[in-house]
C-alpha cells in the first residue's frame, strides 16, 4: 500500500519536475539580462567634493590646475628678494663714463696691467675684452670692491657687502668668482661684521687671476688691436 500510494515527496521526479525547474532558470536569465544594461550604463561613481587627498594636487600635471600648492608656489615665486632694490638700481653701469683714450694711454696698456687698470677708458675696453670670454663677473667684482673700501655708513657697508657676497661669492649665484676655500673662510667669518674692506684678500685674488689669465689675452685680442689701429690712423688736430 505504501508503495502504491507513495510518491516523491516534493514531486522532484514527477512529470511536471523538468518544467518547473526550466521556468526557473528562464526567470532567473531575465531577471540577470535586464540588470546588465543598468550595471553598464552607470557612469563611474564621482568622488565626492572635498573628497580628493590633501596631496593629490601634486600629482597634477595639467597647467590648468588651480589646486592650493601652485597657488602657493606661484606666489612664493612673487616674491621680492630681500636686497633692497634701491641699492641694486645703483649698480655699476655698463660702461664708466671717460672720454676717448688717447695713442699714449693705449700704448701704455701693454706695459704693464696696473696702467690698464688705473684708467676707466682702459677698464672699459678690458671689460668688453672680458664680456666676450664670458668672465666679465671679475671685474664687475674688483669694481664693487672699489667701491665699497669709499663707503663710511655702517649700514651702507653692512648692506653693500652682503650684496657683493650674493652677486660674487655666493657658490649659488651665476657670478660667483673663483676664489680659493681660505679666502672664502675668512669672508664667512666677517660677515657678521663686514667692514669696507672685508673682501680685499678676494679682490687681490681676482686681480691677479685677470692679470696672469686674462690680461695677455687681451693685448693679443682683435679688440685691442683694432682700437690702437684706429687711433694710430686718427688724424692729428692742429
Amino acid at each position: 500500500m505504501r508503495a502504491a500510494s507513495g510518491g516523491d515527496p516534493a514531486g522532484a521526479c514527477g512529470p511536471n519536475s523538468g518544467t518547473r525547474m526550466g521556468s526557473e532558470r528562464m526567470e532567473m536569465r531575465k531577471r540577470q539580462m535586464s540588470a546588465a544594461p543598468e550595471t553598464l550604463g552607470s557612469p563611474p561613481a564621482q568622488p565626492a567634493v572635498g573628497s580628493r587627498g590633501s596631496n593629490a594636487c601634486c600629482f597634477c600635471w595639467c597647467c590648468c590646475c588651480s589646486c592650493s600648492c601652485l597657488t602657493v608656489r606661484n606666489q612664493e615665486d612673487q616674491r621680492p628678494n630681500g636686497v633692497s632694490h634701491e641699492l641694486r638700481t645703483e649698480d655699476l653701469p655698463t660702461c664708466e663714463e671717460s672720454p676717448t683714450p688717447t695713442l699714449e694711454e693705449v700704448n701704455a696698456w701693454a706695459q704693464s696691467f696696473d696702467k690698464l687698470m688705473i684708467t676707466p677708458a682702459g677698464r672699459n675696453a678690458f671689460r668688453e675684452f672680458l664680456r666676450t670670454e664670458f668672465s666679465e663677473e671679475n671685474m664687475l667684482f674688483w669694481m664693487a670692491c672699489e667701491e665699497l673700501k669709499k663707503e663710511a655708513n655702517k649700514g651702507i657697508i653692512e648692506e653693500k657687502a652682503r650684496i657683493i657676497y650674493e652677486d660674487y661669492i655666493s657658490i649659488l649665484s651665476p657670478k660667483e668668482v673663483s676664489l680659493d676655500s681660505r679666502v672664502r673662510e675668512v669672508i664667512n667669518r666677517n660677515m657678521l661684521e663686514p667692514s669696507q674692506h672685508i673682501f680685499d684678500d678676494a679682490q687681490l685674488q681676482i686681480y691677479t687671476l685677470m692679470h696672469r689669465d686674462s690680461y695677455p689675452r687681451f693685448m693679443n685680442s682683435a679688440l685691442y688691436k683694432d682700437l690702437l689701429r684706429s687711433l694710430s690712423e686718427k688724424p692729428i688736430e692742429a
